[in-house]
C-alpha cells in the first residue's frame, strides 16, 4: 500500500510523529488502540474523521518501518 499521501510527518505537530492526514492522530495512537483490542469498526466509530483506508495506511507504516530495522549479530 502507497501510504505517503496519508502519513504525514511534521516537527511542530505532535512532537515530529507521523501522522494520519496532517491531523492530530498518530500511527502509534491507532496501533496502540489496535493492540488493545480495539477493532477497526470501533476506532472508526470513535474517531470520525478516520477512515479504514487510513487504518491500513498506518499498519502498512509500522510494517516498512519493521521490514527496515535489522538488527547485527555481535561479532
Amino acid at each position: 500500500m502507497d501510504y505517503a499521501h496519508l502519513i504525514t510527518i511534521e516537527p511542530d505537530k505532535r512532537s515530529g510523529q507521523p501522522c494520519i492526514r496532517g491531523l492530530r492522530m498518530t500511527v502509534q495512537d491507532v496501533l496502540e488502540y489496535l493492540a488493545g483490542g480495539m477493532s477497526a469498526a470501533d476506532i472508526l466509530a470513535d474517531f470520525p474523521d478516520l477512515t479504514a483506508e487510513d487504518i491500513r495506511a498506518c499498519l502498512a507504516f509500522a510494517a516498512n518501518r519493521e521490514r527496515r530495522l535489522r538488527v547485527v549479530p555481535a561479532a
